[in-house]
């Protein structure tokens, strides 16, 4: 696939830490690159670890919606550009696992593996339709008398009553996040699928997700590890969504020794 021309990408903003090849973390719908602040000081004594703000997200900067699919990936390597890396590592986490591949498919020259965490694909019509569902309610609802709706299906009810800060925070980030930007990315989220064009997508690939991820679940994620000419699956037991803010330390792990074993190939 080649690129898209037609996009203009945004100057996101970002912040880097540590030495070594280069891994760029791309996170979720309503969220920040604050996302990955625990999992990047498991990662950052070797790799370059990049993490930014989507645009709309954080203090990145917010152009009107509608957004697609491809300005987040044109929003990505212009990040890419900007920095000077060569080739680089991808790892996204829910809709960022969606623009890891796609950006792993239009930019294959400088991607050197792609890491797809809580993503969804190979959705059959009832998994669709849930998804749907979820977007109307916040369009009849409103998003804030969703959130606790939406806490539930991110994070086992164990975390929530032991981390209730953890919570607030991450319903505060989506309270923080433009209404119209959340409900677009949603949107991408819930209409994306990626099923017709994985097998194009040739960097090595770990698939990673929670075993009680709803939406996500590990029976859509066999699927997208199948697809992929190039990828291992690896199924967290007990996790549902939010993976990075509950568990970094079980999911730097096997994400560093995925990093460790592609290397620089």
């Amino acid at each position: 696939m080649s690129p898209n021309t037609d996009v203009t990408p945004v100057a996101c903003s970002f912040s880097v830490s540590g030495e070594g090849p280069p891994v760029y973390f791309v996170h979720g719908i309503g969220a920040s690159r604050h996302t990955w602040e625990n999992l990047i000081p498991l990662l950052d004594d070797a790799y370059t670890c990049v993490s930014y703000d989507l645009r709309g997200h954080g203090v990145s900067p917010c152009p009107p919606v509608p957004y697609s699919l491809d300005d987040l990936v044109a929003d990505l390597e212009a990040l890419r550009a900007q920095l000077g890396h060569e080739r680089i590592h991808v790892v996204g986490h829910s809709l960022g696992g969606m623009i890891g591949p796609a950006y792993a498919r239009a930019y294959h020259e400088h991607t050197l593996s792609v890491g797809l965490l809580s993503t969804a694909a190979f959705r059959t019509e009832d998994d669709s339709a849930k998804v749907l569902a979820v977007v109307q309610a916040m369009k009849d609802k409103g998003i804030g008398p969703m959130l606790d709706a939406l806490t539930d299906r991110w994070f086992t009810e164990d975390f929530m009553a032991r981390r209730p800060e953890v919570i607030q925070a991450r319903k505060e980030r989506v309270l923080a996040t433009p209404a119209d930007v959340f409900m677009d990315v949603f949107r991408i989220y819930a209409t994306t699928e990626m099923a017709p064009w994985l097998h194009e997508v040739t960097a090595p690939c770990l698939v990673l997700t929670g075993e009680l991820d709803g939406g996500c679940n590990p029976r859509l994620n066999r699927q997208i590890a199948a697809a992929l000419p190039d990828s291992e699956l690896i199924i967290l037991d007990g996790l549902k969504h939010a993976i990075m803010l509950e568990a970094s330390d079980r999911v730097a792990p096997p994400l560093r020794t995925f990093l460790d074993r592609v290397g620089t190939r």
